[in-house]
């Protein structure tokens, strides 16, 4: 519970046992009232991991794609009864500890949808970033502000927070087979600025981990389009 809201945190996760430990240990549980980790298809011990734990599992029974990992999370959190959902990456790139940096302006009644920028962090460094990175997280937002009519400084990244009740609204159609990937969450943030409601981006931090550790499983072509398809789609009034 944090200063009066249920809390739930969702973490997908696909093929990360040496990462979703640290993961759920770093997630303040005082705070977050639910750990939920969606485990997409992996072949090791993730699940099994995230419960050594503590973390609520659930499986989608093969590898689904993230966007539908995240839908499920958000419909567990809905069937909860949770006021806020959180969404956190699953591989350890994000700082469960900066949990409290998201929910407060939705605590204060300032916002609904709070988005984690690392672009907003004074002196922010990101570990070995893969260039086509730095590159498409500095070009997305340009492109996602021209779309949503608003500016943001961040729109790739799925360290999030939201009040359920957005899910709610029948004018977002989640559900969409097209929104499987990585679509979802560009997808999901557009829509909440252009429905009015009330967004705000907090600092945060985004870390990459060595090469051989494993820094991400988006693939640079066909990973970046499905980023992008939200823009083009919306722009272009070709989907809701």
């Amino acid at each position: 519970m944090y200063k009066g809201l249920s809390v739930m945190a969702i973490a997908p996760v696909l093929d990360e046992e040496q990462k979703i430990r640290e993961v759920v240990r770093r997630t303040p549980r005082p705070l977050v009232d639910e750990i939920l980790v969606v485990d997409d298809g992996s072949t090791d011990r993730s699940a099994a991991v995230a419960r050594e734990e503590g973390a609520r599992v659930h499986s989608m029974g093969r590898i689904a794609g993230v966007g539908a990992a995240i839908r499920a999370g958000y419909g567990l959190a809905l069937a909860g009864g949770f006021d806020v959902a959180v969404v956190m990456a699953g591989n350890n790139k994000d700082s469960p500890e900066e949990i409290p940096l998201l929910l407060d302006p939705i605590a204060q009644g300032r916002a609904d949808f709070v988005q984690g920028s690392r672009f907003l962090k004074s002196n922010a460094h990101f570990g070995p970033m893969p260039f086509y990175r730095k590159i498409a997280t500095r070009v997305h937002p340009w492109l996602f502000s021209a779309v949503a009519g608003r500016r943001v400084s961040e729109s790739t990244n799925g360290f999030r927070a939201l009040r359920c009740s957005i899910l709610e609204d029948s004018r977002l159609t989640l559900d969409q087979a097209w929104l499987d990937e990585y679509e979802l969450e560009p997808y999901l943030y557009i829509r909440a600025i252009r429905l009015g409601y009330r967004t705000e981006e907090v600092a945060v931090t985004k870390i990459y981990p060595p090469k051989a550790q494993g820094q991400t499983k988006m693939k640079p072509v066909t990973g970046w389009w499905s980023m992008l398809k939200p823009l083009v789609y919306l722009g272009l009034g070709i989907r809701k």
